[in-house]
């Protein structure tokens, strides 16, 4: 009888660089939002990938970076806390550019904690020229001793294959921690939360997303149908965000919307009435109070 095996692994790194895509191309499901805007993920997301008797049990963090707001410091905390408890890490970088001082002190961390890490460089979609991939190589590899190193494209899907077997190598004799087909930790209430959220980082200016919030005022399955109510709340910081929330006329208001509810139905597997409300809360992002009620601490 093959004895069973598990592996917790926290993927960490800077903002920006792929780790939710990485995550979601995993689990061969999207479970964490993705945008091309920095620090979208806020806080732990917790997937989980059954392979025969492996069982991989991700956390995808939020970017490590210098906080600014109590929300930022949580952020950051959340990073700390998820390298102390797992087995081992999946460090997640871009394949050109100058390393950051957050990512050096995020190996810093791993030599502190004589943690196992493998080095996954994403976005190589992205690279013109093979020597720039082997530069990174050889610059990071002379920082830590990584467990593996694995060039990837979350975009394409390139390099996937020899990640996971990378990761299985990794695993320690355990029984499995979740039934075989566990694919999240988080409630469909959080993810229906981040799916209008991700819509808002995708469709409005720059600044204006990460000073929302989306809280799910209800959520249930009408009776001997196949049709979903949803209401969620968007909670933003001025009076002038939530007129561009909003839109002329309510146009973008519904527009992220519309892009939520289809993400809903294709994830719940059902038909969704989706109907959003926007309220203001003054610098909600720096009062402990209304982050804990977020469930962002």
């Amino acid at each position: 009888m093959t004895e069973s095996k598990t592996a917790f692994i926290a993927i960490v790194g800077r903002p920006n660089v792929g780790k939710s895509s990485i995550l979601n191309r995993l689990l061969g499901q999207k479970i964490a939002i993705v945008s091309d805007k920095p620090q979208t993920t806020r806080t732990r997301i917790m997937g989980v990938l059954t392979l025969g008797e492996t069982q991989l049990v991700f956390t995808d963090t939020p970017g490590f970076h210098r906080p600014k707001t109590k929300l930022g410091e949580k952020m950051v905390q959340a990073v700390s806390d998820s390298i102390s408890g797992v087995d081992a890490c999946l460090f997640v970088v871009e394949p050109e550019g100058e390393l950051r001082e957050t990512e050096k002190e995020l190996i810093e961390k791993f030599k502190s904690q004589k943690m196992p890490v493998i080095l996954a460089i994403n976005k190589t979609d992205t690279i013109k020229e093979k020597s720039a991939l082997m530069a990174r190589i050889l610059e990071l590899s002379a920082l830590y001793d990584f467990a593996a190193v694995v060039p990837v494209s979350a975009a394409k899907g390139d390099g996937f294959d020899s990640l996971q077997k990378e990761m299985v190598n990794l695993a320690m004799p355990s029984e499995h921690f979740f039934p075989d087909d566990t694919l999240t930790d988080q409630p469909e209430r959080v993810i229906a939360a981040e799916i209008i959220r991700e819509k808002m980082l995708r469709l409005l200016d720059k600044e204006i997303p990460h000073g929302v919030a989306v809280a799910i005022e209800k959520m249930r399955e009408r009776p001997d149908t196949d049709l979903m109510d949803i209401e969620a709340t968007i909670y933003c910081e001025r009076e002038s965000h939530k007129g561009i929330i909003i839109g002329k006329k309510g146009a973008s208001l519904k527009r992220i919307s519309t892009y939520a509810r289809q993400d809903m139905e294709k994830f719940f597997s059902c038909r969704v009435n989706l109907q959003c409300w926007v309220k203001v809360k003054d610098d909600w992002r720096n009062r402990e109070g209304l982050i804990h009620n977020f469930g962002l601490d």
